[in-house]
Formats: structure tokens, sequence, C-alpha cells
């Protein structure tokens, strides 16, 4: 079985302070440039859901999204929130095959280790069916390691694009900065990135 971490384990005991910081964080610009490469109805897997806010602007948007997250007590928490049952899994365990038209990681991935990383978006191109996307964000910089009772690897655009030259088939389809949109938080960079399943 896989180890539960301390990262989960912060989230676990700041849910409810977390799910407060996150739920309501206007990110629509964001959600909008994703949705713009799906069709209509498409299947979206919410990969490391937290708060629940995303997966409930998908389904108000007539899509139709799974939801899974590491910690048991944000699950609790977004499938109250949205309406749906969260799976509490970790992104080690994903094992669908060509399932998904789109992955949404939203700030969640970024807790694993690089190794973990390339095996996670391995497993993340196998759950996408062809030419199928992926959106996903890390903090931006070159630190890995313990933050704040939680583990961080950052990225810059050169960082990881040498970390996606060891998976074959995902391709970075575009690229952006964005400051963090939670109050306080402005002077931190995010980096961006849609990849599509080649």
């Amino acid at each position: 079985m896989l180890e539960y971490n301390s990262t989960l384990g912060y989230y676990d005991n700041h849910a409810d302070e977390f799910y407060n910081s996150t739920v309501n964080v206007e990110f629509k610009s964001t959600q909008e440039n994703f949705l713009s490469k799906l069709k209509k109805g498409s299947y979206i897997l919410d990969f490391g859901c937290g708060s629940g806010r995303d997966t409930k602007y998908f389904l108000e948007k007539g899509y139709k999204v799974d939801a899974i997250d590491g910690s048991k007590q944000l699950c609790k928490l977004a499938s109250e929130y949205t309406g749906k049952k969260v799976k509490n899994m970790f992104f080690q365990e994903l094992s669908e095959k060509a399932k998904y038209d789109g992955i949404w990681a939203c700030s969640s991935i970024l807790h694993l280790s690089v190794d973990e990383l390339i095996d996670v978006l391995e497993k993340m191109r196998i759950a996408l069916k062809d030419n199928g996307i992926i959106y996903t964000s890390f903090k931006y910089g070159d630190f890995s390691g313990e933050r704040n009772g939680r583990f961080f690897t950052d990225m810059t655009e050169n960082s990881f694009e040498e970390l996606l030259n060891n998976i074959s088939g995902l391709v970075i389809e575009e690229k952006w900065i964005t400051k963090d949109v939670r109050p306080g938080r402005g002077e931190e960079k995010w980096l961006n990135l849609i990849l599509r399943r080649s």
C-alpha cells in the first residue's frame, strides 16, 4: 500500500481552513481556457480536487466529472459542496485507460517528487483518450522539498520541458505564468501548462 505522507496529513488537519481559502477563489479564465479545448459534455477527471471548486464549475457547465483527492477530509467537504461523491485515492493509483477527454490537475501533482511526477504523468497520459488534454500548475521556481508542512516540486518552463522528455506522447500546447489568485498571495508566481496527448 502506498504511504500516507505528511502532505496528506497536512490537508486532513487543515481541511476546513484550506477549503475556506480556496472554494470561492475566482479562477474562471483558466477554467474557461481548459474547457475551450473540449467538446461540450466531455469527460473530465479533477485530479486532486481539493475543495471541489472546479468540479462544481465543470458540472454546472454540463461536463461529466470524476473527482478524486488523497485527503479523506477534503473528499468529505468536496462531496458535500459539489453534491458528487469524491473518491479518496492516491495519484499513483490512477489505472484508467483512454477514459477521459481532459484531466484537470490544478495545484495538485506539484506535491509529488520528480520521479513520482514522471510515473503519474505517464498514468495520466494513458488515462486520456487520443488527443486529450491535461491542465496542470506548479509553483514557479526550482525548489523541491518541504515547505509549510507539505512537500512541493516547483517548476520553471525549462525544468518542466526536461521532465517531459522522460514521457513520450505528451506535448506542451500552452504555457503561461500567473500570480497567485488568493488574497495576500499575489507575489507568488505559478507555471500553468496545457499538455496534449499526441
